[in-house]
């Protein structure tokens, strides 16, 4: 069986994107990650994960973070 590298994925990609937007909109509007996660109906460390290129996250979830920070789900994919 493959092993899993612990590696963060290349500058550019989709989930650096999501992980460096979710935090800059989360501390923009003086959000912890515990307050994001209960808005958006997760568990804290899995917005912690997010923001450390842990884990990735599905359409769905990525649409409960726009809805909870109040921002267009394009703009958490932006550059």
């Amino acid at each position: 069986m493959p092993e899993k590298s612990s590696a963060l994925p290349p500058q550019g990609s989709a989930r650096r994107r999501i992980a460096a937007n979710v935090k800059r909109y989360r501390s923009a509007y003086g959000l912890s990650q515990e307050k994001l996660a209960e808005l958006a109906s997760f568990h804290r460390t899995y917005v912690s994960q997010l923001e450390r290129c842990v884990t990735n996250i599905t359409i769905d979830g990525l649409e409960r973070l726009a809805v909870a920070l109040d921002v267009d789900i394009r703009d958490l994919l932006k550059p």
